[in-house]
């Protein structure tokens, strides 16, 4: 079994009960916070390595640290093989910094596009932005609905009925 494998079948496990699945990820988002933290104190500087040296720079066990991968993983420059992932495979933390935040506030995760780090990187005004491109984005918008006798849009100047209403 994959790391990936491992990780998810614990993290979404059907047999945990749900004071201890709390546990866990309550843990696990502190954990999460804190790689956050340090990525985002430098955040051009590539951070690479194996997966058992990244759990070993962040003092974390290598189970976790695929938990990490596999969170991240879609707002990196160039996305890591996280499904074939063993604790020797180099792996690589180059983020985009646009997607990453948009991606934080797709997972509603405001202990993470709220940290601090995120003021030397955007101003409050593109983080404004930022956010409700995002917001935007998942926001389903219906197209007001043509009457029968209202102008065609076509732009004929018949009603619709007797143009492309037909």
């Amino acid at each position: 079994m994959s790391l990936l494998e491992q990780w998810r079948e614990s993290a979404y496990s059907k047999e945990m009960d749900k004071a201890a699945l709390q546990k866990f990820w309550g843990t696990y988002f502190q954990i999460e916070k804190e790689i956050y933290e340090k990525l985002l104190e430098n955040p051009d500087e590539e951070v690479k390595g194996t997966v058992k040296e990244l759990a070993e720079k962040y003092e974390i066990e290598v189970f976790t640290m695929t938990g990490f991968l596999d969170g991240i993983n879609d707002s990196l420059k160039e996305p890591n093989p996280i499904e074939e992932m063993e604790e020797d495979t180099v792996v690589s933390l180059a983020f985009d910094k646009e997607k990453l935040y948009k991606n934080m506030v797709d997972a509603k995760a405001d202990w993470l596009y709220e940290l601090p780090q995120w003021d030397k990187i955007f101003t409050a005004e593109r983080k404004k932005e930022l956010y409700r491109e995002q917001k935007q984005s998942g926001t389903i918008r219906k197209e007001k609905k043509i009457g029968r006798n209202d102008p065609c849009p076509c732009g004929s100047g018949k009603k619709y009925k007797k143009c492309c209403g037909k």
